[in-house]
């Protein structure tokens, strides 16, 4: 059996008035995240830290943010396509570790159905995922309110 790492991080602008989705979930809040897509700064990371670890490239060079296609895509929906990417290498996600970092707002009671979210689109357990959120301390963009970012950590392994 092989297994492989990979790191994935994402940043998003925060601006009023837009929808915010984060791990698939709708988030409420004043501010939503921008982007081509959906902007979902947990998903784009994820995918990110899937591609690396099989040796794939990043996000940007399977879903260029200059294809049409792809303007305001649900992030579901690649993050899928990702992971059938890599199980063509004949891979399979072992577990997933997360962190969001954004000031507000507080995303504690969105974290099970993040997870929930997850776990049906790429159909592994929820015991494999794991997302935490994080402040800043009120310190850097998104400390200030201006972005959200999220860190995704991967393993996989050969079937």
């Amino acid at each position: 059996m092989k297994y492989r790492t990979g790191i994935g991080y994402d940043v998003h602008q925060l601006r009023d008035g837009l929808p915010f989705y984060l791990g698939g979930v709708k988030v409420e809040h004043t501010k939503g995240a921008v982007g081509h897509s959906d902007a979902d700064v947990l998903i784009h990371a994820v995918c990110d830290a899937l591609l690396g670890a099989a040796n794939l490239g990043d996000i940007g060079k399977h879903f260029p943010d200059t294809d049409v296609k792809y303007k305001g895509i649900d992030s579901k929906i690649l993050l899928k396509e990702t992971y059938e990417l890599v199980k063509k290498k004949g891979y399979v996600i072992e577990n997933i570790d997360t962190v969001l970092c954004l000031q507000k707002p507080k995303v504690a009671p969105y974290l099970p159905l993040m997870k929930t979210t997850l776990s049906n689109v790429l159909g592994i357990d929820e015991d494999d995922i794991s997302i935490k959120a994080t402040t800043t301390e009120h310190l850097g963009f998104e400390g200030r309110e201006e972005g959200v970012s999220a860190l995704a950590n991967v393993l996989i392994k050969t079937e």
